[in-house]
């Protein structure tokens, strides 16, 4: 029988003051409680219902005022249906992508989420695991968080590089994306780049620069020390804003430029200290592209909108954060079941105005 067959409904709209239920939703349209339910609990049997049912049940959940009780739902199954979100900081960009990717997952699939920033303090990102796994939560999602030691709750990560019992790492692959970015500069007659290596607190930097070093040598580009800088990020436990990257960006490209070893491309570690070092190459009085050509990392979403649009290594942050929730998920749904160490994602390169060809090829 289709759960969407009507039943014999009372006819009655629930009375004023008194709490909405359920089965007030399902006789004001005409359809079974169990339709309603599983479309207000996003359950993922909701799929089978067609669309325009669905926007009826919502439509009418919300003109009667009727909220599902995830409280009694919760103590009916003893479950608590709560997963916990690490990650260093919460801002546009990287972390943005990557949440909202975690969000749309689980809201599809009845969950809710607790989040909170550790800013790369050990302490703070101790306390939280710690509070979080006291409010119940059933398992853990780790954005750019790096881990030593197993976790006592399921766990994925995101940007992991160390593998741990129990823990599946979502990545990159950074051999690929270190590829695409270095052969299109080497194409365009680049011999000369520069790079800006990752923070020392980023879980992906160690991977990626040895991912530069080892396309590098497959292309036959030399890498100079003089023209590889790091970024600080600041003390561990300083806010790490997008605002903070663009001015960090802006004054290692006025380190760079003051080498004065000559460079004809700019290799960044991500789309924040590109925009920056932009701004510093421009205020040069050189000109990008035509003297320097400039590749990002992660594609955030001002890096088309800038003057000129940014070439970047697009990392898909959302999707990333999306496969993180559906394998923890997965982990929930079938404990001790079979679930990868590591799941890899594979980037593009998103060509726009920044690069052109090198100087010295007119």
């Amino acid at each position: 029988m289709s759960s969407d067959r009507p039943e014999e409904a009372s006819g009655q709209e629930p009375k004023p003051g008194r709490r909405v239920r359920l089965k007030d939703v399902a006789a004001h349209l005409g359809l079974s409680p169990t339709t309603v339910s599983l479309v207000m609990n996003r359950s993922p049997a909701a799929r089978g219902i067609p669309p325009e049912t669905q926007d009826r049940v919502r439509a009418a959940a919300e003109e009667l005022g009727y909220r599902p009780n995830f409280i009694a739902r919760s103590l009916r199954r003893q479950r608590t249906f709560a997963v916990g979100v690490l990650l260093p900081e919460i801002s546009e960009g990287y972390a943005a992508g990557v949440l909202g990717g975690i969000e749309d997952q689980l809201l599809q699939e009845g969950y809710f989420y607790l989040v909170a920033g550790h800013h790369s303090k050990q302490d703070l990102l101790d306390d939280y695991l710690q509070l979080l796994t006291e409010r119940s939560v059933e398992g853990l999602i780790l954005v750019n968080t790096p881990m030593d030691q197993p976790l006592s709750l399921p766990a994925v990560v995101v940007a992991g590089h160390r593998e741990l019992p129990g823990v599946t790492n979502v990545v990159l692959d950074h051999e690929v994306a270190a590829r695409l970015a270095l052969t299109h500069l080497a194409e365009l007659g680049h011999r000369r780049i520069a790079f800006f290596k990752g923070h020392p607190h980023s879980a992906d930097t160690e991977s990626r620069w040895q991912a530069i070093v080892a396309a590098s040598a497959e292309l036959g580009l030399e890498i100079d020390p003089r023209l590889t800088l790091q970024l600080s990020g600041g003390p561990a436990g300083e806010q790490f804003s997008p605002e903070e990257g663009y001015r960090e960006g802006h004054v290692f490209g006025q380190k760079l430029l003051a080498v004065g070893a000559p460079f004809t491309a700019l290799f960044a570690f991500n789309d924040v200290s590109a925009i920056g070092a932009m701004r510093a190459i421009v205020e040069s009085g050189l000109r990008i592209p035509d003297d320097v050509s400039v590749v990002g990392f992660d594609d955030i979403l001002s890096a088309a909108f800038q003057n000129p649009s940014l070439t970047t290594v697009r990392q898909p942050l959302h999707e990333m954060g999306r496969r993180a929730a559906a394998e923890l998920l997965h982990k929930l749904g079938a404990p001790g079941g079979d679930s990868p160490a590591t799941v890899t994602i594979e980037p593009t390169l998103v060509l726009r105005d920044s690069t052109g060809p090198a100087p010295d090829r007119g």
